[in-house]
């Protein structure tokens, strides 16, 4: 694999080795660093292992086993065709055949977007493999009287982003037209600096609209974005498609309805949650009520630290914050 270089011009990829290990049925490909207590990164929506490149040299150096997926449905891992193959049952079933693949007991959970569905659900449903979670951009979601996709589709209408997604063909036909395109638009809408960060835009798409009529394509990429990084998501994206990451959103009814035993049920690991000031995930309906009260719902939550100034894509904008953060609560377990 090629090495990828960041935007000072080091290589951010050197030392990070690359295998595929057999877990829940499915070959999932893992990048893997250093010795030590187990970190597994678990990436969000449109991502993979990748997005983790500052974190997996930093958390190796300091004494760590880290350890980055390609989640189901995405980059060198299984995509298996059956959307409902991909319901969080599934998911966290992934990751806890993972830490078995790696003969490992436990494991600390790292987390961004989508990615941290899995993570707190691991930890409610497993909470004696999992040591602790670190969540980035989105908090605990806990199951409610309705699926997370009923609510918002109440509270924001039919063209609520996750409904729009729900079709299969329809986003993968707008998503895949210019792949490079799309993933610019995406990085960028969701960006401390991008317009959804200006102010309380809902993500909502406009009655016979399609999704990028919310994402204008920008005359530059983010900062924190180089074209060596989007070459890297280009060549994924355009190999795999992006089915597989759909049907993560495809599932939401299916894993609302098969999470019922869990209904009320609070996450007892110890916590870490982390978020820009400016992710447009925390202007949502009802997260200005369900994060300060948090703690309720995840007893050991150490802390919800902001970032000032970062928006969605949080441990890609503000690595040394995030390195920081996460190696805080680490040494603390």
């Amino acid at each position: 694999m090629s090495n990828e270089q960041s935007a000072t011009g080091q290589d951010v990829t050197s030392g990070i080795r690359h295998r595929v290990v057999q877990t829940n049925g499915i070959q999932m490909h893992i990048a893997e660093q250093g010795d030590g207590p187990l970190v597994v990164l678990l990436h969000g929506f449109p991502e993979s292992w990748y997005s983790w490149r500052h974190q997996i040299p930093a958390l190796a150096a300091a004494g760590y086993h880290v350890v980055a997926p390609d989640l189901r449905g995405y980059g060198q891992t299984d995509r298996p065709t059956a959307v409902e193959q991909y319901s969080q049952l599934h998911l966290v079933g992934d990751v806890i055949g993972l830490l078995d693949a790696l003969e490992e007991q436990q494991a600390v959970l790292v987390a961004h977007d989508f990615g941290t569905s899995v993570a707190w659900n691991a930890a409610l449903m497993r909470p004696d493999r999992v040591r602790g979670v670190v969540s980035l951009s989105v908090p605990y979601l806990p199951r409610g009287p309705v699926s997370a996709l009923t609510g918002m589709r109440g509270a924001l209408g039919d063209g609520f982003y996750m409904q729009y997604l729900q079709q299969p063909g329809i986003a993968e036909a707008e998503l895949e037209q210019n792949v490079r395109s799309s993933l610019t638009r995406i990085f960028h809408w969701g960006f401390g600096n991008s317009p959804q960060a200006a102010g309380p835009t809902m993500p909502v798409v406009p009655t016979g609209g399609k999704l990028f009529d919310l994402m204008p394509e920008p005359a530059a990429l983010p900062g924190w974005l180089t074209e060596t990084d989007l070459d890297h998501y280009t060549a994924e994206f355009s190999r795999t498609g992006f089915t597989g990451g759909l049907n993560w959103w495809r599932t939401i009814d299916l894993s609302w309805e098969l999470t019922a035993p869990w209904q009320g049920a609070p996450v007892t690991v110890p916590a870490l949650y982390v978020h820009g000031d400016r992710d447009g995930s925390i202007q949502l309906p009802g997260m200005d009520q369900l994060i300060p009260n948090l703690k309720y719902l995840v007893p050991g939550l150490t802390s919800t630290t902001v970032l000032p100034g970062v928006g969605h894509w949080t441990q890609q904008e503000a690595p040394e914050e995030v390195n920081a953060e996460l190696l805080k609560f680490l040494a603390g377990l």
